[in-house]
């Protein structure tokens, strides 16, 4: 498996310091993941099979985003989501909403399919969330917590911090960057990279009983684009990096792993 290089650290937060720096500069358009505007479009996203996997997929995604009074559905901050939340503050709100959850398709993984693992299914988490939107100078940002508990007891609960900041401005074309670290208690953890005695006996791979902890942490660099007064392309980028036991598992090709989209939207 890759080693994650201590000497990344700092220059993650180099990045960061360098994006602060330049959000103070030039004041930013709105971006999807900083914007209260409504959009909906196509999109497509490169990602691997499932997270420590070598293989890469093509998908299509939605790229959507709507907040009314209380309702909302959203694809731009990491997860597909919808609910209601209310306004604690100015800038501050409390939610409570239903995500989508992906699952892991053996046959899109050549390691996965040779061993003859099970598929994890698609399903469903109930969750709440807090949400800060604010202003640093010129520059927006956005600090979100999420916890989801999965629909199935089984596959267990994650929690999510994230933050982004739009850091750049010209003409037609925004840019911004987040960061997100996601927790995971042992049965979400295991549901994706613990292997049973039984599975070992089946595929040969040692039996892992993974914990809870730190899942990953992701960095990336957000993007969008104004085509017309109601068409906008968006995008992102985004490095993902597995810690703690989902690192360790054997069942992780690799401890890094890259994401990319791009779509379409019309605002309304």
């Amino acid at each position: 498996m890759d080693a994650i290089r201590p000497a990344r650290r700092p220059f993650v937060a180099g990045i960061l310091v360098a994006a602060f720096a330049l959000g103070l500069m030039a004041p930013p358009a709105a971006l999807a993941e900083l914007s209260e505007e409504a959009m909906i479009g196509p999109g497509l996203r490169l990602r691997p099979a499932y997270d420590g996997s070598a293989t890469r997929q093509t998908e299509l995604v939605p790229v959507v985003r709507y907040y009314g009074a209380p309702w909302f559905v959203r694809s731009t901050q990491g997860v597909l989501e919808g609910g209601a939340r209310m306004e604690l503050a100015p800038g501050l709100h409390l939610g409570a909403q239903l995500a989508y959850e992906p699952g892991r398709k053996s046959g899109e993984s050549t390691f996965l399919q040779s061993r003859g693992l099970a598929d994890v299914d698609i399903g469903a988490s109930i969750g709440v969330h807090l949400e800060w939107d604010h202003k640093v100078g010129p520059m927006p940002i956005a600090l979100l917590a999420r916890v989801r508990q999965h629909s199935d007891a089984g596959r267990g609960a994650q929690a999510d911090l994230r933050l982004s900041a739009g850091v750049f401005h010209s003409g037609f074309f925004s840019a911004g960057a987040f960061a997100q670290a996601t927790w995971a208690n042992a049965q979400s953890t295991g549901s994706f990279y613990g292997i049973t005695q039984q599975q070992s006996a089946a595929t040969g791979l040692p039996a892992f009983n993974a914990a809870s902890g730190l899942l990953f942490a992701s960095y990336g660099l957000l993007w969008s684009a104004e085509l017309s007064p109601h068409w906008i392309a968006v995008g992102n980028l985004e490095s993902r990096h597995l810690y703690g036991d989902a690192a360790r598992s054997p069942l992780a090709e690799r401890s890094s792993n890259y994401y990319a989209s791009a779509g379409i939207a019309y605002r309304f």
